[in-house]
């Protein structure tokens, strides 16, 4: 991947960062569809990860600098028999899955699974998941996309709550010059918005990183 001058390119980062925040606080304000939203699903379980795209227009620019179909994701956890998605939008937050999804493009939705989840997600694992919720809940979006826990994204979310509670690491870490920070609309929003001051090197992990991780693979799509 070319390298970038680091004055164009620093800021790319918080522009990325600010592409997802504000794509899932769009996606989140905007009403559900009444007959094209998708349903709740009793197939989901705990600690399944849902992927969608969200319909706000700063959506493209994520998925152009990120090669990814999906721009939003979260962790569902089961509520009183009913399935939530824990994510990171305006603040972290549940959202009942049938809600969630109809944010969505057409309410669309993939959903996938560790392919050992039978044997990793014990109900023990299932409650050191949930007990990790706590270290999130209520924090603000992140958008400056820093590998810090003071504010948090939506795949720094999922990615951390299985690190820290399972020990697995869902997709492989990268650094922010390794995204496509060539295409116009990305450059236009990066000049529009941030400047030069965000480190290039810092740790970020994308939804797709996520979605092509090895670790899953695909339960359920809607």
């Amino acid at each position: 991947m070319p390298r970038i001058m680091k004055d164009h390119s620093a800021a790319s980062l918080a522009l990325l960062a600010a592409l997802l925040a504000v794509g899932s606080a769009i996606s989140a304000a905007q009403a559900a569809p009444a007959v094209h939203a998708a349903r709740a699903t009793d197939s989901l379980k705990d600690g399944d990860i849902v992927f969608h795209t969200s319909r706000s227009a700063q959506s493209v620019a994520v998925q152009r600098a990120t090669g990814s179909r999906y721009s939003h994701m979260g962790i569902v956890l089961l509520r009183n028999g009913k399935p939530y998605v824990f994510e990171a939008v305006q603040t972290v937050r549940y959202t009942p899955l049938a809600q969630w999804a109809a944010r969505g493009s057409g309410g669309h939705y993939v959903a996938k699974r560790l392919r050992n989840a039978d044997t990793l997600l014990t109900p023990g694992a299932v409650a050191r998941l949930r007990a990790g919720t706590s270290d999130f809940e209520g924090r603000p979006y992140d958008l400056t996309f820093e590998w810090s826990d003071k504010r948090i994204y939506c795949s720094e979310l999922v990615w951390k709550l299985y690190q820290r509670a399972l020990g697995v690491r869902i997709g492989e870490l990268q650094k922010i010059r390794e995204f496509n920070l060539n295409d116009p609309a990305v450059r236009a929003k990066m000049r529009e918005r941030y400047g030069d001051k965000v480190p290039m090197d810092e740790p970020v992990i994308s939804p797709v990183a996520m979605f092509d991780s090895p670790l899953l693979r695909t339960v359920e799509t809607r």
